[in-house]
């Protein structure tokens, strides 16, 4: 059986003298615009450009790639396999070309930059973020560490951190919030909970925001309850749902594809909402804190499953 053929673009396309296609970097912002936003209006808003000069730039990338790279109709837009393909090399080439750029204008910025952030966030699109804030900026020293928010705020204020990535109680704390969510009771699908049993949790170590939440929001509506397992992990916390070990408490957006929020099923109490925050230390380098701040604000966390 032929697998179909990808669709091949019959434009003219821009070359060098060894034949080789050119990408130029507006048109690859451009592009790059399009296929995160999946839309010409946001893209064009973002850019602050007209959306035929976004259109205009996604058609010129094509025709040097001469492969279509996005497919657009009256209800959607969405990328091709090679557009996919594309969105990946534009980020390395841009990556690349504003490295030169910043490096022989002399403006290349240097410095030291100690960011933590809350282990479940790492199970978002942040490790991509900061691969690429690394190529972006190569002379930044990017030390990470990962641990519970509340540990990260006490080393922030001992002035060990410079920036941290945290979940809070939604308008608890000051800083930039990146993403307003909800706490959710999430399971297996084949979760059973017996009527009167307690409820099996499974929770972090206290201190942790969500344990204690989970716990609150039980004992408030006078549900007995069990730690069933302790994990100082995303990954223990998720292997022992997966394992119907018990339930767990965690940000609605961060919930796996193969687990289900079970909080209606069983009539479980609302634990409340959340807030993603960044936390600057304000005696750190505001320069190099501002563009890891801007990274993240500017690109989607999608959970990564």
């Amino acid at each position: 059986m032929s697998l179909p053929q990808a669709p091949q673009y019959s434009g003219p396309a821009l070359t060098c003298a060894l034949g080789v296609p050119l990408f130029e970097p507006v048109q690859l912002r451009s592009f790059l615009a399009v296929a995160e936003t999946l839309s010409f209006t946001k893209a064009a808003e973002r850019l602050g450009l007209a959306q035929p000069t976004v259109s205009q730039h996604v058609r010129k990338l094509e025709a040097a790639a001469k492969r279509v790279l996005v497919a657009r109709d009256t209800r959607e837009v969405r990328l091709t396999d090679n557009g996919d393909a594309m969105a990946g090399f534009a980020r390395s080439i841009l990556a690349a070309h504003d490295s030169a750029a910043r490096y022989f204008s002399g403006s290349a910025m240097r410095g030291r930059l100690r960011f933590g952030t809350a282990d479940d966030l790492a199970i978002t699109g942040l490790p991509r973020i900061l691969r690429e804030f690394r190529q972006l900026y190569p002379q930044i020293n990017l030390e990470l560490t990962v641990s519970q928010s509340d540990q990260l705020y006490k080393r922030l204020n001992a002035g060990q951190l410079d920036l941290v990535f945290v979940k809070w109680v939604a308008g608890a704390k000051e800083g930039t919030v990146v993403r307003h969510d909800n706490f959710a009771w999430v399971g297996v699908e084949q979760t059973v909970l017996e009527p009167g049993a307690p409820v099996p949790l499974i929770a972090y170590p206290a201190p942790s925001l969500s344990r204690k939440l989970a716990i609150d929001a039980l004992e408030a509506e006078g549900r007995t309850w069990r730690i069933t397992c302790s994990t100082k992990q995303i990954s223990g916390v998720l292997a022992a749902v997966r394992a119907g070990i018990g339930v767990a408490v965690m940000p609605a957006s961060l919930v796996p594809e193969d687990l289900k929020v079970i909080t209606q099923r069983f009539g479980l109490p609302p634990v409340g909402d959340v807030d993603f925050t960044l936390i600057r230390n304000p005696l750190a380098n505001a320069e190099v804190i501002d563009a890891l701040t801007q990274a993240i604000m500017g690109r989607t966390l999608n959970k990564s499953n």
